[in-house]
């Protein structure tokens, strides 16, 4: 049950699920996605926490970077599941579009933080 809870109170903020919609299209640093979400870093890793405590997410270090990727969820099976239906989740949300339409200056932006 902890687990179901930990997933909920990660889908509960649309930041956070805006998040994963990005990161069904390419993985992307913390730089990138505070970029996006215009957040100061702090708040974009406390959100990125969350999505990981509830394993939705994952990460790789690369040098002095984070990536987050989407997982494979074979720990959580409600993961797993939300993961699943999240193709059609936000599909009318404007601020996720706006997102999309600025992926290649976001990544020019910063694309200093994977080199």
């Amino acid at each position: 049950m902890k687990q179901f809870t930990r997933v909920m109170k990660a889908l509960s903020d649309p930041n956070r699920v805006r998040v994963l919609k990005l990161l069904q299209r390419e993985n992307l640093c913390v730089c990138n996605i505070q970029e996006f979400l215009k957040l100061a870093q702090s708040t974009v890793s406390r959100h990125m926490k969350t999505l990981e405590d509830a394993g939705l997410v994952e990460h790789e270090r690369q040098g002095t970077w984070i990536i987050y990727r989407l997982t494979d969820n074979q720990e959580s099976v409600y993961g797993a599941a939300m993961l699943a239906h999240l193709e059609n989740w936000l599909e009318d949300d404007k601020e996720l579009e706006q997102m999309r339409l600025k992926r290649d200056q976001v990544i020019e932006n910063t694309k200093l933080c994977i080199t």
